[in-house]
């Protein structure tokens, strides 16, 4: 582990409001995670795996150069509160921000369970962070395969790991949601969601757009369906969860698997209702 460890760690502790929740959440003692921050000492290996875990990062990821490691997270050299000046994109989406909605009802953490692109015939299991900062609505999405399923190379833990970044936009009484893969960037989706009007929040129903991990980048549609588990979460244990899973997987329940299956054609349109 390099010493570049403290402040990737600082980082990555800046999506959070406090290192104190972050020890919090850890289950980590507060001082001697802050000899991590300031590189005095190396997290055990059991601390590792918790901490890497807990941001969704690889160890080998950790020890990268500062700079890579903010590019590898979706990160910008500039500060938050920088914004590039004469951005065409920044300035096409602000006439898009000005009329969108607010989520604040809908933050928090989801399972995302569609039928896999890369591998067809399977479930993905999938945990999505929606959150709001400074007026924004941003999300989070963890997927994990195992690398002998999936269509593009493994590593050498054998698992293929994605993290996508991402808007979402209330418009109109939908969810739409718009990220990319951040640890390649050679990808993007959009997702589509049907809000709920009722005061709890269980399930959302949703089509999503995109393409296979593999070689021939297959263009393809899913139903989707999103599960909230709440604003806040046992992120470690959610995240061995996330994984590809047979259609007739015990784990799967019925609900899930029959809005996954359920399908309509009209007029050469593929929707949902």
């Amino acid at each position: 582990m390099s010493h570049y460890l403290g402040a990737n760690l600082k980082l990555l502790c800046s999506h959070y409001r406090s290192i104190a929740e972050v020890c919090r959440k850890l289950a980590i003692n507060r001082g001697q995670f802050n000899k991590y921050l300031s590189g005095q000492s190396r997290p055990t290996a059991h601390n590792l795996k918790r901490i890497c875990d807990f941001f969704g990062v690889e160890a080998y990821e950790l020890g990268l150069p500062s700079e890579q490691f903010a590019q590898l997270i979706g990160m910008r050299n500039h500060g938050p509160d920088q914004p590039v000046a004469n951005d065409p994109l920044l300035e096409m989406l602000q006439p898009l921000r000005e009329s969108a909605g607010s989520l604040s009802r809908y933050c928090g953490y989801y399972f995302e369970y569609a039928n896999c692109l890369s591998v067809p015939g399977y479930v993905l299991q999938s945990l999505v962070h929606l959150r709001e900062e400074r007026g924004n609505f941003l999300f989070e999405r963890q997927e994990r395969q195992e690398a002998s399923r999936a269509d593009s190379g493994g590593t050498e833990e054998g698992v293929v790991r994605c993290r996508y970044l991402g808007a979402a936009f209330y418009l109109q009484d939908r969810l739409f949601l718009v990220d990319y893969e951040s640890l390649t960037g050679n990808e993007m989706s959009q997702t589509i969601l049907i809000p709920s009007f009722k005061s709890r929040i269980s399930r959302l129903n949703g089509l999503k757009a995109g393409v296979s991990s593999g070689d021939r980048r297959t263009p393809a549609c899913t139903r989707v369906v999103w599960e909230y588990l709440g604003t806040e979460i046992n992120r470690v244990m959610a995240y061995r969860q996330v994984m590809l899973y047979e259609p007739d997987d015990p784990r799967i329940d019925d609900d899930i698997r029959q809005r996954l299956a359920a399908a309509r054609i009209r007029d050469g349109l593929f929707e949902i209702e």
